[in-house]
């Protein structure tokens, strides 16, 4: 079994994490830590081999948490699981040795796809030996891309990561229009993939009313299906 330290300052966030992680074939939860210190504490004192780490925690940084890790000699790997998506945090996550980052909110597929792939990464390293190249870009690809859904025949899933990153990057809810500026599609191109990502639950659909008193549609990133 791989056993998860899950670490987020929000108690309900880290329960549903958790649960999620006691859901995939051969993970398990070995903790729960809801700031820095108790997350370092727990590293020494119960086994761990990933630590799911959330960025912004009451007494300091899942960074400083990643930093304190490997000053200590601790090689325990740890993907990052936080709202933070500016590109500095992401870069110097990856700079500190984190092995993925996983940005909130995302839907228990697009966890499970990050830990399987951790997992096939895993046994192929402990195997010892030789991989192929191939095998060894197929394991790392997994472990960086996000899941797509299904699309319909005539949907492109270029253009479908185009949208999902504009919404990604968004700091509210974006209309059609809006979408479309953003990322150079014309707005019936938009409008038809918003809707195809609301359909499988990766877009989450508000309505803003105005002065006229109908209702603008505005989306959100989910991916909470």
């Amino acid at each position: 079994m791989i056993e998860v330290l899950v670490v987020d300052d929000d108690t309900r966030v880290a329960d549903v994490n958790a649960a999620y992680v006691e859901k995939i074939p051969g993970f398990r939860v070995a903790a729960k830590a809801h700031n820095a210190a108790e997350a370092l504490r727990l590293v020494e004192d119960v086994p761990v081999d990933l630590v799911l780490l959330d960025h912004y925690l009451p007494d300091d940084t899942g960074l400083s948490v990643v930093r304190s890790l490997r000053e200590r000699g601790h090689q325990t790997d740890v993907i990052m699981v936080t709202a933070a998506r500016d590109v500095a945090t992401v870069q110097a996550a990856m700079r500190h040795g984190a092995l993925q980052y996983l940005v909130k909110p995302f839907s228990y597929a697009g966890l499970r796809a990050k830990l399987d792939a951790y997992a096939a990464l895993r046994r192929t390293l402990d195997s010892g030996g030789e991989a192929e190249q191939a095998e060894v870009d197929r394991m790392f690809s997994a472990l960086s891309s996000t899941p797509a859904p299904e699309l319909p025949k005539g949907h492109s899933p270029t253009t479908a990561d185009l949208v999902r990153r504009a919404l990604m990057a968004a700091e509210g809810p974006l209309s059609a229009q809006e979408l479309a500026d953003r990322t150079r599609l014309s707005r019936q191109t938009a409008q038809r993939y918003l809707k195809l990502l609301e359909r499988t639950g990766r877009v989450r659909l508000s309505l803003k009313y105005g002065d006229t008193g109908r209702p603008e549609h505005r989306y959100e990133w989910a991916a909470s299906a």
